[in-house]
């Protein structure tokens, strides 16, 4: 579409141009990333002015909220060409780069043809200041029968950001009470392993009421003994709006036990959740036949699962107990699959975000990877 080339145009533009040089001199230690540190002028500025000059880093007159000096997109997504950018003693993790290695999360890249092959709205979420507006999808898919949760009346692929009340880091819908957004996270941020979840900085990467472990490197050369930990149940639950709602006493919207699954869920419930009165669901129980792919449910430790015993980055487990470190061993019987076993979250060089090519998962083809790495006796 015109408009929406000409908007990634734009923003391909501004990040390129307008904010690369954000928060030089963060201190930020590779090992530690706990909270932020540094001096106050490298993030934010009192007055957006100096010498009568906007002192935004894409020389913007419009003053940011937090009196900061750039948005999550003047940090995150200044696309370059490394997936970590270093910024005096600070390393910052990247979510729009042409660097060949992905962090964790996948690179918004693809979605606007930075990188991979070729642009596509179905290779991730749009964010529309940096990817344009999706001119696929609307409303969620996977979303509940609930009213505004499965036809983009709240979130939609037109208003989805970063974080906030439409997006997926800090506080999302908390009322007047909580801080915006991911307001004062930066500061409180611990590192490691996330396992109490209260508030966005002792969430997994600020995902409010998200447990696991948090890979000090972000996953970049991810590897069997180097990844992040994620938190699953051993069978799934079903959500509503009363009993284990999303909707959170305090908070605002979040899993109710903590687990990644339930966070997509969010959004994407259909996908995830047990029949109830607003879904089907995956089915009536957490036992197989299925209707969709399960999540939030252990692998059974006989037949073909029980031979997934190393971790593959490729296709990842959960743990329903959060660890204290990243472990190689993989638990049939115990260890979970959950929504990042086959997917990324931000975006991939693949149909709706899959971490591997689904059209290539050919049943006797021998490719041991993506779905077979599970489903092991069908490859």
């Amino acid at each position: 579409m015109q408009t929406q080339d000409s908007n990634r145009k734009r923003n391909n533009i501004y990040i390129k141009f307008g904010i690369v040089a954000t928060f030089v001199g963060l201190s930020l230690s590779p090992a530690a990333q706990a909270a932020m540190t540094g001096n106050c002028a490298d993030c934010h500025t009192m007055h957006n002015s100096q010498d009568g000059l906007p002192m935004n880093f894409d020389s913007s007159a419009i003053p940011n909220e937090n009196l900061t000096r750039g948005t999550c997109l003047g940090c995150h997504a200044q696309g370059g060409s490394s997936a970590i950018e270093i910024s005096g003693t600070g390393r910052i993790p990247q979510v729009y780069h042409t660097d060949t290695n992905d962090l964790a999360g996948g690179n918004f890249g693809y979605i606007t043809g930075l990188k991979g092959s070729g642009s596509s709205d179905r290779k991730g979420h749009n964010i529309a200041a940096l990817t344009g507006t999706d001119a696929v999808l609307y409303g969620p898919p996977g979303g509940i029968v609930l009213a505004f949760h499965n036809d983009g009346g709240i979130v939609n692929t037109d208003n989805l950001t970063c974080a906030g009340t439409n997006g997926c880091h800090g506080y999302r819908l908390a009322g007047a009470a909580l801080p915006r957004g991911i307001t004062g996270s930066h500061h409180k941020n611990v590192s490691g392993k996330m396992d109490i979840a209260t508030s966005p900085g002792n969430s997994y990467r600020f995902l409010m009421g998200v447990k696991g472990l948090e890979d000090v490197d972000w996953e970049d050369n991810a590897s069997s003994t180097a990844h992040n930990e994620y938190f699953a149940l051993a069978a799934p639950v079903a959500l509503g709006c009363t009993t284990l709602s999303c909707h959170g006493a305090t908070g605002g919207v979040q899993p109710p036990n903590g687990t990644m699954s339930q966070y997509c869920a969010t959004c994407h419930g259909n996908f995830h959740t047990i029949a109830n009165a607003a879904s089907d669901g995956i089915g009536a129980d957490a036992t197989s036949p299925f209707i969709r792919h399960p999540t939030d449910l252990s692998l059974p430790s006989s037949g073909e699962y029980a031979s997934y015993v190393t971790y593959n980055v490729g296709s990842p487990v959960a743990r329903t107990t959060v660890p204290d470190a990243a472990s190689a061993t993989v638990n049939p019987g115990t260890d979970a699959v959950m929504c990042l076993s086959c997917h990324v979250t931000h975006a991939s060089d693949y149909p709706s975000m899959l971490r591997w090519d689904y059209s290539a998962m050919i049943a006797g083809g021998g490719a041991g990877t993506g779905c077979f790495v599970c489903h092991t006796t069908k490859d």
